[in-house]
This record gives structure tokens, C-alpha cells and sequence, in this order.
């Protein structure tokens, strides 16, 4: 349900990442989480990740977001473009206060001090957070992290939103509201990946959908022809 699609932004070109896994106490095994993935991300697109756990749809994600780095193939940017990504395994600085937070997230977003500043009570008032911003972030509940790493998404614009599972948290009210702002995000062209096991939300808000099998790319297409191979998949 995204806006105009626009022209090539990122390349996912022939990825492979492996991880070392401890096997014993001396030995590491090698563990391979995406084999010769190729993917195009459109400005104003959004794309849904999905696939049985572990089938690398994180990894995926935090190759885009540049927080690892392949080991073949190669992930090209066609033009500058800022890159948030959502995980309930990734957080702030647990030291920092919910307000610092929020306001280093803003400026790694390319925003002043100033413009952070100016946004944090529509960031605090989202997230429902008014009486915990100011406290260290490592008294937050995971949840409590991933509404405020939302709220700054929300609120900031990134050129690319990145979600890892954390469309869905909070009680039923904040859920609806979350889908309630990533509609509107959608309708105004912001370029957005996200993983879910909810095949309803990627029904409804994505405009192609992939599935991720063992590290592969199963089947790339719009919701309509990618959900249902995949149910019969797991069937």
C-alpha cells in the first residue's frame, strides 16, 4: 500500500554471510546465514521479510543497515540515504537516559541538535513514555526500548526504515497505533523492509514480499502470490 515507486536505491547483489559458531570449547564451526541473496529496494517501496526463524531475515537487515558486512557479494547504495533500523536485539546506550537516547538517535538520523530537541515531546508522547524519559534506558522493559526507537522512526523520517519484529509490540492500543503511523509513512513514500511473522500486516502494508529459506531466496512477488506459497510451504 506504498506510495509512487521510485527508481533503484539500495542493490542487494549477490550477498553471502557466514557466522563462526562456538562448537565445543575450543572449536568454532562455520554457520552460513545467507547464500547468494540478490534483492533491488525502491524508493517508496515497502517490502515484507519472511520465512521460518533463523532463516536469515535479520542478517539481511543488518547487512542493508551496514551494521555487518558481507562476506561475498556486495550491498551498493545508488545514492546517499540515511538508515534507521528497529530491533528489540539492538538498543540504545543502557546508561543514558530515554531522552538522551532519543536525541542521539535523531542526530545519527542527520538531524541538528536543535531539530532533535524540538521533536522530543512528539517522540516521548508517542511512545507513551512521559514518566520513564528520563530514566536510564537499562530500566526499560525491551518493549519499553522498542516503542521509543519507533516513536524517533516515526517521528525523524530516515530515507530507509528498517524493522526487525517490533511492529507488533506493546499492548493492543499502541499496536494499532504503530500500524495507524506506518500507514501514513507509507502513503508519504517512505522506503521501508520489515520483517514480521504477521502475514496479515504484510498483506496489508507491503508492496512485494520476500521469502527467505535456509539463507535463500525462495520466491520474490507481491503479497497475493508470495503468502500463500509460503503457508503452503509450512503447511
Amino acid at each position: 500500500m506504498s506510495g509512487m515507486i521510485g527508481d533503484p536505491l539500495i542493490t542487494v547483489d549477490h550477498v553471502a554471510c557466514r557466522y563462526k559458531v562456538r562448537h565445543g570449547r575450543m572449536r568454532f564451526k562455520s554457520y552460513v546465514a545467507l547464500r547468494d541473496v540478490s534483492l533491488v529496494i525502491h524508493r517508496g517501496e515497502t517490502i515484507g521479510l519472511i520465512g521460518r526463524n533463523g532463516a536469515g531475515k535479520s542478517t539481511l537487515l543488518h547487512l542493508v543497515s551496514g551494521i555487518i558486512l558481507p562476506d561475498g557479494g556486495k550491498v551498493v547504495f545508488h545514492e546517499p540515504a540515511s538508515v534507521s533500523l528497529l530491533s528489540l536485539q539492538l538498543g540504545f546506550s543502557p546508561d543514558l537516559s530515554g531522552r538522551d537516547n532519543a536525541i542521539i538517535g535523531a542526530m545519527l538520523l542527520g538531524y541538528s541538535k536543535r531539530e532533535s530537541i524540538a521533536r522530543l515531546d512528539a517522540i516521548t508522547a508517542f511512545a507513551e513514555l512521559e514518566d520513564w524519559i528520563d530514566e536510564p534506558l537499562r530500566t526499560y522493559s525491551s518493549g519499553m526500548r522498542a516503542r521509543l526507537g519507533f516513536a524517533v522512526a516515526m517521528e525523524m523520517s530516515p530515507d530507509v526504515l528498517l524493522i526487525d519484529e517490533t511492529l507488533g509490540v506493546g499492548d493492543e492500543s499502541f499496536r494499532k497505533k504503530s500500524t495507524e503511523a506506518m500507514k501514513e509513512k507509507l502513503k508519504s513514500g517512505q522506503t521501508t523492509v520489515f520483517v514480521s511473522h504477521s502475514l496479515l500486516d504484510v498483506q496489508e502494508l507491503c508492496s512485494r514480499v520476500v521469502w527467505i529459506d535456509n539463507g535463500r531466496v525462495k520466491m520474490i512477488g507481491v503479497p497475493g502470490e508470495v503468502i500463500p506459497a509460503y503457508c503452503d510451504h509450512v503447511r
